[in-house]
């Protein structure tokens, strides 16, 4: 089993696990990486799915049909749907995006990689993208997988995470520090 240092819920571990260990076998890793990012995208861009996946008012007979759906329409591979489908009829949606982010923590560690959360107020382009990624591996020492998440709220700035250490560069944490000061001040 991979040893995944970053915090992970154990429900979330479990399956992301046990799906990367068969993408693994059968040599489909990347396939399944794609997948599960086409439907983290889904669930980013989408109010209603992230309502079904975190409702527990639908039956798992409910939740399995549509995954089912959804997962034929997307054209996602056997893994992902088989796994969708197995996640929905144990009443598990709900971890879904913790599942993918195990796997994904998973699979980078697989490749030597370390694994970083990105946040940010707007989408970073892929030249932004990859000076991150030399950035980081100047601090690491190792290839570093990046995951971006695009959260306005922060208003500017970035706030990364890789293992355990957190570095907030947002415009709102800087505006929250120096309201701070301004009360101590005052």
């Amino acid at each position: 089993m991979a040893d995944t240092s970053q915090h992970i819920s154990g429900v979330a571990e479990r399956y992301a696990s046990s799906l990367f260990e068969l993408a693994l076998e059968e040599g489909a890793v990347p396939a399944v990486t794609a997948d599960l990012d086409r439907f983290q995208a889904m669930l980013d861009d989408s109010d209603d799915l992230k309502r079904f996946v975190s409702s527990p008012v639908f039956s798992a007979e409910e939740q399995v049909g549509a995954v089912q759906a959804l997962a034929t329409k997307a054209g996602f591979g056997n893994y992902v749907t088989n796994f969708l489908k197995v996640v929905a009829g144990n009443r598990r949606l709900f971890a879904l995006p913790g599942m993918i982010k195990a796997f994904r923590i998973i699979a980078a560690q697989h490749r030597g990689e370390v694994s970083a959360e990105i946040t940010s107020a707007h989408a970073l382009t892929p030249a932004q993208e990859d000076e991150l990624k030399a950035a980081l591996k100047g601090v690491t020492g190792k290839d570093v997988a990046i995951a971006v998440t695009v959260d306005p709220s922060i208003l500017g700035g970035l706030i990364v995470k890789v293992g355990s250490r957190q570095i907030d560069t947002s415009l709102r944490t800087k505006l929250s520090t120096l309201k701070l000061a301004l009360k101590e001040v005052g």
